[in-house]
């Protein structure tokens, strides 16, 4: 560990402030305004690493978010005060569980746009929850279907759909990416027409590159030739919600943890109309209607997809999370992450022998995401270095290799924007650059 981290342990930690008021910042210029640098020392008060370790520059966001205090406070207090299972108790405090249960449940449909909370599926995570369709809507395709994917996706959405061929023999196909980590949104128009997939999935936002998917548009292209389209948004919606009754997708897949919320907990969006065709992915207690020694029957939506007994706690947490984030204006944190951003992306640009591996067009197509190349300093060298300086990056292909090959590229390094990032947080990574390059050059 750093010795300004170590340091600063003992320093005094700073005393929580309210958060109830919404913020109103603006920028000037490439930087933060002084409302911006307000708003973003406002809201690292609201994460108690900060105080632990004032100095940290944590720029590994996409990676997993740190957590909020409201997020720890309400599970401790429901672990400690409040603990009983939820859906099977007969008592008082069964019943409260159940009840806050679903007010959670509630605030993540109200996080999506105001969908039918029994449409909100909770899962271990994003993983599980394109898992969950891969094998459950899986199922219900003829062998001689088709599934498009592009080459942007995390291994997460390219692994089950792997699976699902394997087992069925269905056919795969992978719509190809540009030279600034783009998706080629002509050959991926092609290739629904050619394939008439029953199933297209891409993400929202790629966790290697920050390279953004025209979603809308996308869907669009889908339906028109009568596939379903699953999202992967657990990059996108780290940086706000999203209304998918207006983006038209027919599942959405995310985690928790990367919206400032626990670990272990993810979330499937599915049409009404899908998910009742769809059968169990797993099998359990509180996803049947009835047993029998010759058979079962299965519970409505949400409790067929969640067998066994789910993770309260950190759903509670969860839905706190969400809860703060609104409180800090989502408006608010879209403007600084973006400010931020700019800042970062023109630093890197402008320190000799760095090189950025993204979309070339700047902030339309490039967001939260700055994947890029020391010349003469492999990734997990800098990595190494950049840690010693207090200065927290990701190394490696990010489980994005078939991205990362498309580009002829086996490692990068990655900086992430949160909602506590500052400008700060980069001047040290390019301190950090300059020293790996003293050391390795």
């Amino acid at each position: 560990m750093a010795d300004s981290q170590t340091d600063s342990i003992s320093e005094r930690k700073q005393s929580p402030q309210k958060t109830s008021a919404r913020w109103t910042t603006r920028a000037h210029g490439n930087g933060l305004s002084r409302g911006q640098q307000d708003f973003v020392e406002h809201i690292k008060r609201e994460f108690p690493i900060f105080s632990r370790y004032p100095n940290l520059a944590y720029l590994d966001t996409a990676a997993s978010a740190q957590k909020t205090s409201s997020s720890i406070k309400t599970m401790t207090s429901f672990l400690k005060n409040e603990y009983a299972n939820v859906h099977r108790g007969a008592y008082a405090l069964s019943a409260q569980a159940s009840e806050k249960f679903w007010s959670a449940r509630e605030a993540v449909a109200r996080f999506l746009g105001g969908v039918d909370p029994s449409e909100v599926i909770f899962t271990r995570g994003a993983t599980e929850a394109i898992n969950l369709v891969a094998y459950s809507f899986g199922q219900i395709l003829d062998s001689n279907a088709s599934i498009l994917l592009t080459e942007l996706e995390h291994h997460s959405n390219i692994v089950p759909w792997q699976l699902l061929a394997g087992r069925t023999g269905i056919q795969l196909h992978f719509a190809p990416i540009r030279e600034d980590a783009t998706l080629d949104e002509q050959r991926f128009e092609e290739l629904v027409v050619q394939t008439k997939p029953a199933i297209v999935s891409f993400t929202g936002l790629s966790n290697a590159f920050g390279s953004v998917t025209d979603i809308r548009k996308l869907t669009r292209m889908a339906h028109s030739e009568g596939a379903k389209v699953l999202v992967d948004g657990a990059q996108l919606l780290a940086h706000g919600p999203v209304n998918v009754a207006h983006l038209e997708i027919d599942f959405l897949a995310f985690s928790s943890h990367k919206i400032y919320g626990p670990t272990g907990l993810g979330v499937l969006y599915g049409k009404r109309e899908l998910l009742e065709r769809m059968p169990p992915f797993l099998g359990g207690g509180d996803m049947i209607e009835r047993v029998s020694t010759t058979g079962s029957t299965f519970a409505e939506i949400p409790k067929r997809f969640e067998a066994g007994t789910p993770a309260i706690a950190e759903v509670l947490g969860f839905a706190a999370s969400l809860d703060q984030l609104e409180r800090f204006g989502w408006e608010s944190i879209r403007s600084q992450e973006e400010n931020v951003f700019r800042f970062g992306r023109k630093l890197l640009l402008q320190t000799p022998g760095v090189k950025i591996i993204g979309p070339s067009n700047g902030e339309r197509d490039h967001r939260s995401i700055l994947a890029f190349t020391v010349e003469g300093v492999h990734p997990h060298d800098l990595a190494t270095v950049a840690d010693a300086e207090g200065v927290q990056i990701r190394a490696g292909h990010h489980c994005a290799m078939p991205a990362l090959r498309a580009l002829g590229l086996q490692s990068t390094c990655r900086a992430s924007v949160g909602c506590y990032t500052s400008e700060r947080d980069f001047e040290k990574l390019a301190l950090a650059i300059h020293k790996a390059q003293s050391i390795f050059r």
